[in-house]
Parts: C-alpha cells; sequence; structure tokens
C-alpha cells in the first residue's frame, strides 16, 4: 500500500555534467523508475526537485542513481522541506553552501572550456591555413598538421568525446555524438591516408578532384585534420558561451535572500542588543529606526512611520504604519522609530515565501529541447547506416575494391560532419546577443528565443515600468492664493519632513525657510513660513467644493492629495502621483503591432490602474494584486491557453517573471527581478521590449534558416557520397562552404536596428 503524501520527504539535488536538456531528461527518467520517487530536473538550474517515499529510498540511493546516469550528484539543503525539523536557522546556510557546489563546478567547468577554446584556437588557425593554400605547404607540412590537430582532437575534442561515451552507454545520440562521430572519421580517414595511403609522403600537396578516383594508389593521399581543427575549436566556443549563460535562476535567488536585514536591535531585559536576524524568535520585540530594514515580519506595538515596500511591492506610495500596523521583514522605515513584535521568522516570513515562489516558478518552467538535439536522435543513426550499407553495396555491387568502397562510406560520414548544423545555433546566438548588448538588451539563451516567437499576450507590471516610479506633484489647485504660493509654502514646510511624499513637494519647487516646524504623525506637519502658520496633510474639516473635487479626483487616479491651510484657511490641495514615462503609450502600440495583447497588472488600486491604462492605451487591467498573486495571475492566463511575456522591475515582479513563458526586466529594476527574467531592458525604457522581442525573433529565424541549410546539404549530398560520386576532398569542401554560408547569415543580425532612441 503506498505511503500517504504527507509521508514523502522533499530534497533539492544538485546534478553536474549535463550539457543538454536531453541530459536532464535522462537523470528525470532514472530518478522516476524509483519505487516512490516524484522528481523534475532542471537543466538551467543543473539541479532536481525531488519527493520520495523514506520508507522505500533515501537520498544515497537517489545520488547513486544519478551517478548510475553517468552524472555528479548531491544534496542541497532545501528550507521548503515539510519537515519541522528543517525550520531552524541553519537552512540559508546550508542552502547557500548547496549552491555554492554548483555555482563552483559550473565555474570550473568555464574556466576548463575557456582554456581548451584559447589553445585549440591557437593550433587550429596555422592548421587551416596550411591546408587551404597550397603555397604555403612545405615539404612534410601534413606531419606538422597532424602533430597540431593530435592535440585539438584528443584534448580539446575530450569534452564531446566524453559526453558521446556517456551517451551511447545509454543508447542516446545529442549534439556531442555528432561532433565526436565526424571528427573521429576525419582524423582516422587521415591516419589511414598519412600512414597507409600516399599523403604521407614528402612533397604532397592537396589537389581536388570532382569524383573520387578508383585507383588503390591515388584515392588515399587526402587528408581532412582542418575539419577536425574547426569543427572542436567552434564547437567549444559555443559549449563555453551556453556554460557561462546558465545559472541566472541561481543569482536570483541568492540576491531575494540577501536584500533582507543582517541584524536587529532586540529588547532585552530592558536595553537593546543587537543580534543576528536569524536568532530572533516569534514575540521578540526590536527596534527599528528611519533608514533601517525592517528585520523581519512582525506588528508594531509603539510608534509612527511610513513604511516603503517598493522592494516587495514595487508601489511608490508609503504605508502609514502605527500601532497595530503588520510590518513586513526587508521594508524600508523612512520616518519614525518603531517597536516590532515579531510574529514570523525563517521560511515562513514573507521574503522567504517569495524566494520561494520564484524557485517553484524556475522548477515549473520546462525547457525547449534544442532542435538540433531532437533531429540527432534520428539523424546520428540514419547517417551511420547509411555509411555503413555504403560499405557493403560497394563490396557488394561493384568490383573496384575495399579502398573505394571505404572512401565512399568515409565520404558519407565527411559529408554528415556537424560543422555547419553545429555552428547554426552559437553563431547566430553570439552575434545576436553581442548586438543586443550593444542595444542594452540582454537576451540570456537559445530558449528565450524560441519563446519570444509563441508569446501572444504581454503582461506589464505599473510602477518603474509603464510609471516612472517616482513621486511627482502633478497638480496644484489654489484658491486666495496663487498655485505657485501654493506650492510654496508647502514646499518650506515639507522640506523639514522625511516623509517621502513630503520630499517629493519639497524638490518641486524654490521655497522659503520653515520654522517652529511640528509633525503630527498620520495627520500632517505644520510650520511657520514667512509669516503665515502653514498646515500641510489631511484635511481637518469638510472641504469646500473648490477643494474636495480635486481631492477626490486625486484618489480616483491613484494619486495622493494633501490640503495646504494657510492661516487656518483650507487654500489648495496638492496631488503627487507617480508619474507615466513619455515613452510608455509609443511602446504599447508598438507591443500591439507585433500581435501582443497587453495587459496592465498592478498591486494598486483599480482607479489609479485604469488612469494609467487608459493614457497609454491598456485595455486590459488587472489590479489590487499581492505579490504572490501575480504568479497566479500569469499561471491562469496560461491556463486559458495564452503564451505570456511579464515585463517588470521590482522584487514583486520576480516570481511572476519566472512563471511566465518570457520574463523581461526593467535595467534600472531591482537585481533579483533581472535575474528571474529572461530578457534585461538596460536602458529603462519600455520600447525596448519591443526591440528585444524583434530582435530575438530575428535571431531565432536566422538559427532556422541555418538549421535548415546545414541539413539541406546534407541531405542534397549524403546519397551523393553513398553512391561513390563525391570526393571526401570536395565533401570537406562543401562542409566548410556550409560552415561559411551559416555564419555570414548569421553575421547579418549586426545590421539591426533598434526602433527605440
Amino acid at each position: 500500500m503506498t505511503q500517504p503524501a504527507l509521508n514523502l520527504i522533499n530534497v533539492d539535488l544538485g546534478v553536474t555534467g549535463m550539457t543538454c536538456t536531453s541530459c536532464s531528461a535522462r537523470v528525470e527518467r532514472k530518478l522516476n523508475k524509483l519505487d516512490g520517487v516524484e522528481a523534475t530536473v532542471n537543466y538551467a538550474t543543473e539541479s532536481a526537485q525531488v519527493s520520495y517515499d523514506p520508507a522505500k529510498v533515501d537520498t544515497e540511493k537517489l545520488i547513486k542513481t544519478v551517478e548510475g546516469a553517468g552524472y555528479g550528484a548531491f544534496t542541497m539543503a532545501n528550507s521548503t522541506d515539510p519537515v519541522p525539523e528543517s525550520s531552524d536557522s541553519s537552512d540559508s546556510s546550508e542552502t547557500g553552501t548547496g549552491q555554492s557546489r554548483i555555482d563552483a563546478a559550473r565555474d570550473a567547468e568555464a574556466a576548463d572550456l575557456k582554456h581548451r577554446v584559447q589553445i585549440s584556437a591557437l593550433l587550429t588557425v596555422p592548421v587551416v591555413l596550411l591546408s587551404m593554400i597550397p603555397a604555403l605547404q612545405f615539404t612534410n607540412w601534413q606531419w606538422a598538421v597532424l602533430t597540431m590537430v593530435t592535440p585539438i582532437f584528443f584534448w580539446g575534442g575530450a569534452p564531446f568525446h566524453k559526453a558521446t561515451w556517456a551517451n551511447l552507454k545509454h543508447g542516446s545520440f545529442t549534439m556531442d555524438t555528432l561532433v565526436s562521430l565526424g571528427t573521429t572519421a576525419a582524423y582516422l580517414w587521415s591516419l589511414w591516408a598519412l600512414f597507409i595511403g600516399n599523403a604521407g609522403h614528402p612533397g604532397m600537396t592537396m589537389e581536388m578532384h570532382l569524383l573520387p578516383t578508383t585507383s588503390t594508389a591515388s584515392s588515399m593521399d587526402e587528408i581532412y585534420l582542418e575539419t577536425v581543427a574547426v569543427v572542436i575549436t567552434f564547437l567549444l566556443l559555443g559549449r563555453w558561451f551556453e556554460t557561462k549563460a546558465k545559472g541566472q535562476s541561481s543569482e536570483a535567488l541568492r540576491k531575494l535572500l540577501d536584500m533582507g536585514a543582517k541584524d536587529a536591535a532586540v529588547i532585552r531585559d530592558g536595553s537593546e542588543v543587537r543580534i543576528p536576524v536569524s536568532q530572533l524568535k516569534i514575540g521578540d520585540v526590536f527596534v527599528t529606526r528611519p533608514g533601517e530594514k525592517i528585520a523581519t515580519d512582525g506588528e508594531v506595538i509603539e510608534g509612527t512611520s511610513a513604511i516603503d515596500e517598493s522592494m516587495l511591492t514595487g508601489e511608490s506610495i508609503p504605508v502609514e504604519a502605527t500601532k497595530g500596523s503588520k510590518v513586513t521583514g526587508a521594508t524600508l522605515n523612512t520616518s519614525g522609530r518603531l517597536l516590532v513584535k515579531v510574529t514570523r521568522t525563517g521560511a515562513d516570513t514573507t521574503l522567504a515565501q517569495m524566494a520561494k515562489l520564484v524557485t517553484d516558478a524556475q522548477s515549473q518552467k520546462a525547457p525547449v529541447q534544442r532542435l538540433v538535439d531532437k533531429i540527432s536522435q534520428i539523424f546520428v543513426p540514419a547517417v551511420i547506416v547509411i555509411a555503413i550499407l555504403t560499405l557493403i553495396g560497394h563490396l557488394i555491387f561493384t568490383d573496384a575494391g575495399l579502398t573505394p568502397a571505404f572512401t565512399a562510406a568515409v565520404a558519407v560520414l565527411i559529408i554528415a560532419c556537424p560543422c555547419a548544423l553545429g555552428l547554426a545555433t552559437p553563431t547566430a546566438l553570439l552575434v545576436g546577443t553581442g548586438r543586443g548588448a550593444q542595444l542594452g538588451l540582454l537576451i540570456k539563451g537559445p530558449e528565450i528565443l524560441e519563446s519570444t516567437k509563441k508569446v501572444d499576450t504581454i503582461v506589464l507590471d505599473k510602477t518603474g515600468t509603464v510609471t516612472s516610479g517616482t513621486m511627482s506633484v502633478t497638480d496644484v489647485t489654489a484658491i486666495n492664493y496663487s498655485s505657485a504660493e501654493i506650492l510654496a509654502f508647502a514646499a518650506a514646510v515639507e522640506s523639514a519632513s522625511e516623509h517621502p511624499i513630503a520630499q517629493a513637494i519639497a524638490r518641486s519647487t524654490d521655497h522659503p525657510e520653515v520654522t517652529n516646524f511640528q509633525n503630527t504623525a498620520g495627520q500632517g506637519v505644520t510650520g511657520v513660513v514667512s509669516g503665515h502658520t502653514v498646515r500641510v496633510g489631511k484635511p481637518q474639516n469638510t472641504l469646500i467644493d473648490a477643494l474636495l473635487h480635486p481631492y477626490q479626483h486625486a484618489q480616483t487616479i491613484g494619486g495622493t492629495p494633501v490640503v495646504v491651510t494657510i492661516d487656518g484657511v483650507d487654500s489648495g490641495v496638492i496631488t503627487v502621483r507617480d508619474t507615466i514615462k513619455d515613452t510608455s503609450a509609443e511602446a504599447i502600440s508598438g507591443l500591439k503591432n507585433l500581435g501582443l495583447t497587453p495587459i496592465l497588472l498592478t498591486g494598486d488600486n483599480l482607479g489609479a490602474a485604469n488612469a494609467v491604462a487608459k493614457e497609454v492605451g491598456i485595455d486590459h487591467v488587472i489590479a489590487d494584486v499581492l505579490p504572490a498573486e501575480k504568479v497566479a495571475k500569469i499561471s491562469s492566463l496560461q491556463a486559458e491557453g495564452k503564451n505570456v511575456a511579464m515585463v517588470g522591475d521590482g522584487v514583486n515582479d520576480a516570481a511572476a517573471l519566472a512563471q511566465a513563458d518570457l520574463g523581461l526586466a526593467m535595467g534600472a529594476g531591482t537585481d533579483v527581478a533581472i535575474e528571474a527574467s529572461d530578457i534585461t531592458l538596460m536602458n529603462n525604457d519600455l520600447r525596448s521590449a519591443v526591440d528585444a522581442i524583434r530582435l530575438s525573433r530575428k535571431t531565432l529565424g536566422t538559427i532556422k534558416g541555418n538549421l535548415f541549410w546545414a541539413f539541406a546539404y546534407n541531405v542534397a549530398l549524403i546519397p551523393v557520397a553513398a553512391l561513390g560520386l563525391l570526393n571526401p576532398m570536395l565533401a570537406g569542401i562543401a562542409m566548410a562552404f556550409s560552415s561559411v554560408f551559416v555564419v555570414s547569415n548569421s553575421l547579418r543580425l549586426r545590421r539591426f536596428q533598434a526602433r527605440s532612441n
């Protein structure tokens, strides 16, 4: 009888050695074959989330299963495990240790690949020059080329050969198989030609023939060592680039957790004692002063202040906190001293739950398996079969002998060598992403390009994305005084306050000095300006119609209105509001032209959201949404069959960015949002979202075009080679031409022009 779900234990495993999404799929299949195990393996984060029945398996067996599949594994502490003992303060440090092991393994792999690329490239340049330019072919040049290519083949190509062997042991074929197969065929043929044929004779030069010669003496005088060098060097470059680009999701999680306060001033025996936040317990009382982060989730028991929650909610308007108010860890206390009683710690805090949302959303995002890996599952075995049938067919049906038969079989393998196939994705990706970087558009990988083609709905955060995220004065209504005078009076008094809204008013204009300043918490400020008693804050009396209408209108559009009272008479209303970016309306129009339906998603009230949406041309609005609900809203849209892109900039957007099919983060936003996204818009201009999707789609189109032509020349020439009508040297030239075409086609992406300025 199966154990109930409550008895399952969750554990995270770090998985090393995966080179493509077929590797993660293989590890996942192996784990899920174990009785009592449910596993999801994420290639991007190099980790596995496993739920297992401890009565049937243990972590040691899980690790041995992964190792049996040909990969490395180790346990990572998981702060979300439903095990009571796991909710102590040690989780975060253990999690960091496990993640550090993944990062260290990735960094070591990247450093190793970089070293192999550098050495291989230095040896490849003279090999290509000597092989392709007859005038440079000195006596015994071919042996010098063999000497330089041998370390490239065995040492530079080792990552591909090792992965091929691991894959073949499990009956799988990937791009690594193509690389290893093609380069090995070219290398072994060259050795045959050098040691048994005529290619090793002094004074040998490479001459081209349209058809393979039929005589044994002359058919073994061509070598293809430059093929080995070029294929391995270029594909090492692509693998190095891919390795450096992986693992961005772990950065998002680390930076999210780092946003919290590191210590807290706890009241112990009537005095303050500073302790690490991890040592806080429910019921403790801590002090937070202006400018300090709130240590953890709690309830205010004394004091009043304005709390800047923009780090979590994305909204720029501060929230007033008084006795009994709930406050959240990692938010910023801006103006007053507070005593806070701890209500949640560790994994139960809002910040930790948001970290969990990011992690869960990323693990649920199914990676897009590369087109080449899919096709190679059929293509590689087919090429091997064709080569074998070619050899047998020529031996049975022709009288030419072993050498021409072997020549035809090797020509099949040479023409199938994946040089152009391997260059198709990395070259277009390198050029496309390089051009994007020049334009301030950071695209994180080929899977992202696939996502841009499919998305039909784009969800936009309001604050900092469509709007500037900065509070400013947008309207002044005055009676008895001019608008300029009202603003100057208010700015003078507000200049003595630390409140964010007060500072927005103070910045708006030049103003005289204030004296006798007083602050009434939660109500307003008072002072003497140029002989007049000026009060700025909430209305104390019923407003006359001339001021009531602008006051109410400000509230309906999401602004914050304050009343200016001079010498006891209500004389003006000032509206402070987050302003819309000048380019947002143009950006929305551009997104619609790309076939996307824009939706405004915000934690702000519906009136403010509708006002912003109307101004920029958005027809669909989702308002009053908490951070955790943003992920649910994205999931709901996806459940309706929509492919969703998300644009945001705040910590509260990180999980939604990860959950979306395509995440775009504004570069001026938080590091957490940027790391959780797929594309980063560095210039903070929403029009860049349009450019990013255009460039991504164009790059994807180039990759698919490259792959088509790479396969097209294979499909066209493999039958020719099998019939014995293709000289292996010409096969090498055809392969080189296809490579040149692929690279040239990719370089066209350098001419991509952004529409934003």
